[in-house]
C-alpha cells in the first residue's frame, strides 16, 4: 500500500511540473493576436498650436511670442502660405492668436489663425 502512495505522489509531482513547464513556456511565446502595424517612417504631419502676441506680420510669414508666467517667453515664426485660413481677420501686430501649424522642411506652417483679440 506504501508503494501505491509514493508512486501516486510521484505521478503528481511529474505531471504538476509538465504543467508548470507549459505555463511558462506558452508565456515566453509571442502573443497570436497581431501586433499593431509598424508605422511608415514619413508620417502625416501632426497639427499644433502656439497662442500669443502678434509681434510681426507680413505676406509670407507671422511672428507670435508667447509669455506665460514663471517662464521664459518663446518666439515662433510661422510660413503664411495662400492656404492658411484666417478665422476673425487677419491680425495686426499687438493682436492675441492661436496658430495651428505643422512642422515641414522649410519651417513650421500655419495652416489657420484664429484671431482672439486685436490690438487696442
Amino acid at each position: 500500500m506504501a508503494f501505491i502512495g509514493q508512486y501516486y505522489s510521484e505521478m503528481m509531482r511529474f505531471i504538476s511540473s509538465g504543467i508548470l513547464l507549459a505555463f511558462f513556456a506558452s508565456s515566453a511565446t509571442t502573443p497570436s493576436f497581431p501586433q499593431k502595424p509598424a508605422q511608415a517612417t514619413q508620417a502625416k504631419a501632426r497639427d499644433q498650436f502656439f497662442t500669443g502676441t502678434v509681434t510681426s506680420i507680413d505676406d509670407t510669414s507671422l511672428t507670435v511670442n508667447r509669455m506665460v508666467l514663471g517662464k521664459n517667453s518663446s518666439t515662433k515664426t510661422f510660413l503664411v502660405t495662400t492656404e492658411t485660413r484666417f478665422e476673425g481677420g487677419r491680425p495686426r501686430a499687438g493682436s492675441q492668436v492661436t496658430v495651428r501649424y505643422v512642422a515641414t522642411e522649410d519651417g513650421d506652417r500655419a495652416v489657420h489663425v484664429i484671431l482672439r483679440r486685436s490690438p487696442k
